[in-house]
């Protein structure tokens, strides 16, 4: 019997599965850059210059990065940077930097400070293609703006990996700040590839990110998909993501069961809204003003006309019932649903890093 884990939360867990059940473990790709590839990248970024450094998410790579920048500060004798995070992600950080170093909480924090150096590991996004740094920041800071973005969207199903208009948008939102970037392509096996320089320039890693994360695939009718790390899937908004990264190789009626700890709840305005019954399908075609999260809402009742969703998480059942989603309290009592339900010689396919692969 294989024996696979995939992350769940801070922790991996096991899926026992029959090999005769396994169809296919997909997993992404792309080689890791070693450490003197990272330092030669790390030393396009002029040190000598006074910088905060703001990490927008959790990774190992964004752990990997911020280290080496360190160490590079005290071998030539530069300042150490100033840390800042959000609030979610802040003891986090704070666990793995040098004692005696600088971290406080990233708030709304004036853009126009000239010293923020925006670190972030890049991801696919189904309304922009790519979750950058600037479509993060065009997110955090810039509802109005992205109001058109969402109205750019590439029709009602999502387009991750694709080069859609609205990324412009975002692009031209940070554009109107002096500020800096430090763009990571990571997956599985580390860091892969890494860029410098503005938000809106940073973005063109994303060739060779949709490039190496990439894959071509049969049609599957049963899918079982894992974020492949904690930052992925915190929260169900973000986790919605490795379900848009797989969605176009999965058949019409079939299944796909996501991963998702969900320790930090919804994290979505809209889908809260929903659920609250405060918010109704129609009004998302064609709203008024932007609510965060709306796209994944819009992108989540499309699918669903496709093919079914379950969901291991902590959620509550009664969100999942809002949803139409499929709650299992177990990856175990999930394959046992399979087995029961599309018979015991059903076949599933195992998606180890969702949040970093692109089926087509």
């Amino acid at each position: 019997m294989p024996e696979i884990w995939l992350n769940y939360g801070k922790t991996n867990i096991v899926l026992d599965i029959r090999a005769e059940n396994l169809d296919q473990q997909l997993d992404s790709q792309g080689k890791a850059l070693n450490d003197s590839e990272l330092g030669e990248k790390l030393d396009t970024l002029d040190i000598t210059k006074p910088m905060e450094l703001v990490v927008l998410n959790s990774s190992e790579s964004i752990q990997k990065t911020i280290l080496a920048l360190f160490e590079k500060c005290e071998q030539k004798s530069a300042p150490i940077p100033r840390i800042l995070a959000d609030r979610p992600i802040l003891n986090y950080v704070k666990s793995y930097l040098p004692e005696g170093s600088s971290i406080s909480e990233f708030g709304n924090d004036d853009l126009s400070n000239s010293n923020l150096v925006f670190v972030g590991e890049m991801e696919f996004d189904g309304l922009f293609g790519f979750e950058t740094i600037a479509t993060r920041l065009i997110k955090k800071f810039g509802n109005e703006q992205m109001l058109s973005a969402y109205e750019q969207r590439k029709g009602d199903l999502p387009a991750p990996g694709e080069v859609i208009d609205n990324i412009q948008t975002a692009k031209k939102f940070t554009d109107s700040f002096e500020i800096m970037a430090i763009e990571i392509v990571a997956n599985q096996n580390g860091l892969v590839d890494l860029s410098i320089g503005h938000p809106s320039s940073t973005i063109s890693i994303s060739k060779s990110f949709g490039e190496s994360a990439t894959k071509q695939v049969e049609k599957h009718r049963t899918m079982m998909i894992s974020t492949g790390k904690d930052a992925s899937n915190d929260n169900f908004s973000k986790s919605l993501a490795s379900l848009w990264n797989c969605n176009t190789a999965i058949k019409d009626n079939g299944l796909a069961i996501l991963l998702s700890e969900c320790k930090n709840g919804i994290g979505s305005e809209a889908i809260q809204q929903f659920i609250e019954g405060r918010m109704s399908i129609d009004r998302l075609k064609k709203p008024a003003k932007y609510v965060n999260g709306m796209e994944d809402l819009l992108f989540l009742t499309e699918i669903q006309k496709r093919f079914q969703v379950g969901l291991v998480s902590v959620l509550p059942e009664y969100y999942t019932k809002k949803l139409n989603i499929i709650s299992f309290g177990g990856i175990k009592r999930a394959m046992d649903h399979i087995l029961k339900v599309q018979g015991i010689k059903q076949k599933v396919a195992v998606v180890s890093d969702g949040a970093r692969i692109l089926l087509r």
